[in-house]
């Protein structure tokens, strides 16, 4: 028994009959009893599982129509480069005859001058975008906080202006009854009527707070 205890585990040979994983009296883990010293081996530990990550993209968000400012004489030069870093804009133009000494010519100038629109996402990245371009002064906020154009706005200055129908600046308008056009070129065009000397039809931008008119004489509206 002296001897035994003397001398180290790895020097000790398995006991007649018993396994070759058998040394100094106890059994590898995988074993379920210790003959000698009663104890019960611990069971493997179960692997953790391993919980992946799903990538989940922010939620794209819509683009809205923006007006922006712009430095003066600069709002053509301003689309062009918004429109080469493909992004959607449009700049409202206006025809008009310039009279010179020796001739007449139509001369299409920014119906708003020093504002332009863009039709962008409310994302930094997006708007970094916009404002790393010359000419730009910055996007017309209140308060800090983007105020987004209605689309019907855009569209019915769209069309008022393709269908080159006479129109001009009009004084801002906030309120007022709004109408709709039925039948015609202008079909579906809505905005506010004013009636104080004659019948126009004004659309307003509410965040530039400027407007322009066409006379609604022959026009069939409705009210909305």
């Amino acid at each position: 028994m002296g001897e035994w205890f003397g001398r180290r585990p790895s020097q000790l040979s398995p006991r007649p009959g018993a396994p070759a994983d058998y040394y100094c009296g106890k059994r590898k883990r995988n074993k379920v009893w210790d003959s000698i010293s009663g104890a019960m081996p611990r069971a493997p530990a179960a692997p953790l599982k391993q919980v992946h990550r799903q990538n989940i993209a922010p939620a794209r968000q819509t683009p809205q129509w923006y007006a922006i400012q712009v430095r003066y004489r600069f709002e053509k030069q301003v689309a062009s480069q918004l429109q080469s870093k493909g992004l959607e804009t449009y700049l409202p133009l206006l025809a008009e005859i310039h009279h010179w000494s020796d001739r007449r010519q139509p001369v299409d100038v920014p119906l708003f001058p020093g504002y332009a629109f863009v039709r962008v996402d409310r994302s930094s990245g997006a708007r970094l975008g916009v404002l790393h371009t010359g000419g730009i002064i910055g996007f017309v906020s209140f308060g800090n906080e983007l105020v987004a154009i209605p689309v019907k706005q855009i569209d019915d200055l769209k069309m008022l202006l393709a269908q080159k129908v006479p129109c001009s600046l009009y004084p801002f308008l906030r309120v007022g009854q709004r109408v709709r056009i039925r039948g015609g070129c202008l079909d579906g065009l809505e905005g506010i009527l004013d009636q104080h000397q004659e019948k126009n039809l004004v659309i307003a931008i509410e965040c530039i707070e400027r407007s322009v008119a066409i006379k609604i004489e022959g026009y069939e509206l409705e009210l909305i």
